[in-house]
C-alpha cells in the first residue's frame, strides 16, 4: 500500500509556479511491533525478560503450541478453571492463546509455567549479553533439536531484537509445516501397511480354508475306499477264491488288516490328544485368570507407588535422605525418554534433587522422533522405562546412544522412585564424574 501527499506548487523568485511531485511512503515498510512493553526498561542494572502478554498477539499461537505440550497446557488451564473434561486439545489451545494477551492472573500463570518448563534453556541463554550471542544460541538450539526451550528463551531474552524474533518465528512456522508433512507421510505409509496386512490376512485365510477342504475331501475319499473294500471282501464266500486268484485275495486281506490296525492306532491317538487338549485348555484358563488377577494387583501397586512418589517428592528437601557429596550429579544432563506425561514433573524434581539437569522426550507421542538425535547429543546419560515406551522408540534410543558413545540405562518402571534409585547408583555417579 502506498500513501501519497497532495500535489503542491512552489513560487520561484521570478514569480513562476513550479509543481512539486507528491512524496510517497510504502506502508509495508513499517513492520508491526512484536513486543510492546507496558513499562520502561531500567537505565541501569540488568534488563528484565519480556512477559508473554507483552508480545504481539500474532506470536501467542506459536508460543503456546510450541513451548507447552497438550498435557502441560491442560494442567495449567485446570488451575484456572478453564479446562473441562471433554475439551479438545484445539479448544484448550485457543483458550490459552486468548488468555496469553491479557495482563492478569491467567497470563502470569502461563508465563510461570513456561519459565518452569524451560528453566534449563533460560539459564543457558542468560549468559548472552548481545543480540548476536542470542542469535547464535538460538541457531544452536535449532541444530540440537531443542526448539521449545530455545524458542521461549530467545523470545523473552532482554537482548532479543525485533529481527531475531521474526527469524525465530519464521523458523518455527516452517518447522511446523515440515513436521506436519512428515506426520502425514507416516500416516499414509501406516494406512498402506494396514491395507497390505489386511490383504495378506485374507489370502492366508483363503489358503487355510482351501487346505482344510482338501484334507476333509481326502479323508472322506479314503473312508469311502475302505468301506467299499470291506464290503467286497465280506460279500465273497469264505472258501471261494476271488476272480483275480488267491494271491490277490491274500493281498487284499492283508491290506484291510493293516488299515484296521492303523485305524485303531489313530483312534487311540486321537483320544489321547483330545484328553491332552482338554487338560491344556483348563490350564490355559487358569493361567489367564491368574494373569488377569496379577495385572490388577500390579496396576494397584503401581498406582500406590506413584502416589507415594508424588507425596515424597512434594515434601520439602528436609525429609528426603540427603545425598552424599560423592553421589551428587552436579553438571550432568539426564535425558528421559518415554514414561507417562503426568509424572514428568515428579521425574524432573527427582533429578533436580541429585543436582542434574533434566531433559524429556515422550517417545513419539507428541514429540517427533527426529528430535531424539539432538537431545541425545546434549545428554550425558539416557534413561527409558521398559514398561512405558514403544519398541520403536527404545530401539532408536539404543542406536543413537551407541552412535554418540553415550550410556543408556533401561529402568524397571516409569515411577519416579525407580529413577531416583537409579540416580543414586555408584556407576551413575562415575558417569557424572566423567562428564565433568
Amino acid at each position: 500500500m502506498i500513501v501519497g501527499a497532495a500535489r503542491t506548487s512552489v513560487m520561484t523568485r521570478g514569480g513562476t509556479a513550479v509543481a512539486v511531485p507528491p512524496r510517497t511512503i510504502a506502508v509495508s515498510s513499517f513492520a508491526p511491533a512484536l513486543v510492546v512493553r507496558g513499562d520502561v526498561q531500567p537505565a541501569a542494572g540488568p534488563a528484565r525478560r519480556t512477559k508473554i502478554w507483552e508480545f504481539n498477539t500474532n506470536l501467542h499461537c506459536s508460543i503456546i503450541g510450541t513451548c507447552l505440550s497438550t498435557g502441560e497446557l491442560r494442567q495449567v488451564l485446570k488451575k484456572l478453571g478453564v479446562a473441562v473434561p471433554d475439551s479438545t486439545d484445539h479448544e484448550l489451545h485457543g483458550a490459552a492463546v486468548s488468555l496469553a494477551g491479557r495482563h492478569d492472573k491467567a497470563a502470569k500463570l502461563l508465563h510461570k509455567a513456561l519459565d518452569e518448563r524451560h528453566r534449563v534453556a533460560i539459564n543457558r541463554f542468560a549468559k548472552a549479553t548481545t543480540d548476536d550471542a542470542v542469535r547464535s544460541l538460538w541457531r544452536e538450539a535449532v541444530r540440537r533439536g531443542e526448539i521449545p526451550g530455545g524458542y521461549w528463551a530467545t523470545l523473552t531474552h532482554p537482548a532479543t531484537t525485533q529481527a531475531i524474533i521474526r527469524d525465530a518465528f519464521g523458523e518455527v512456522h516452517m518447522l511446523s509445516h515440515l513436521v506436519g508433512a512428515a506426520n502425514r507421510a507416516d500416516i499414509r505409509r501406516l494406512c498402506e501397511l494396514e491395507a497390505d496386512n489386511a490383504e495378506l490376512r485374507a489370502r492366508i485365510d483363503r489358503q487355510q480354508l482351501a487346505l482344510r477342504d482338501a484334507v476333509v475331501t481326502r479323508d472322506a475319499r479314503i473312508q469311502e475306499l475302505r468301506d467299499a473294500l470291506t464290503q467286497r471282501i465280506a460279500a465273497e464266500p469264505s472258501g471261494a477264491e476271488p476272480s483275480g486268484g488267491g494271491e490277490d485275495s491274500g493281498v487284499l486281506r492283508q491290506l484291510v488288516a493293516d488299515l484296521e490296525r492303523r485305524l485303531v492306532g489313530e483312534t487311540r491317538r486321537s483320544n489321547a490328544l483330545a484328553e491332552k487338549l482338554a487338560v491344556a485348555t483348563s490350564v490355559l484358563a487358569d493361567e489367564r485368570s491368574a494373569r488377569a488377577k496379577a495385572e490388577q494387583e500390579v496396576g494397584g501397586l503401581r498406582r500406590e507407588l506413584d502416589a507415594i512418589a508424588a507425596s515424597v517428592l512434594a515434601q520439602a528437601g528436609d525429609d528426603m535422605p540427603a545425598m552424599t557429596p560423592d553421589a551428587r550429579l552436579d553438571g550432568m544432563t539426564v535425558l528421559y525418554v518415554g514414561g507417562r506425561q503426568n509424572q514428568v514433573a515428579h521425574l524432573r524434581a527427582a533429578t533436580a534433587q541429585s543436582g542434574a539437569a533434566f531433559l524429556h522426550h515422550d517417545g513419539g507421542i507428541e514429540h517427533h522422533l527426529n528430535l531424539l538425535g539432538g537431545l541425545t547429543s546434549q545428554a550425558d546419560l539416557v534413561m527409558f522405562p521398559v514398561d512405558c515406551i514403544s519398541h520403536h522408540a527404545a530401539l532408536a534410543v539404543k542406536q543413537l546412544c551407541r552412535q554418540a558413545g553415550k550410556r543408556f540405562i533401561p529402568l524397571r518402571s516409569a515411577s519416579a522412585t525407580s529413577l531416583l534409585a537409579t540416580l543414586r547408583q555408584p556407576d551413575v555417579t562415575r558417569v557424572a564424574d566423567a562428564a565433568d
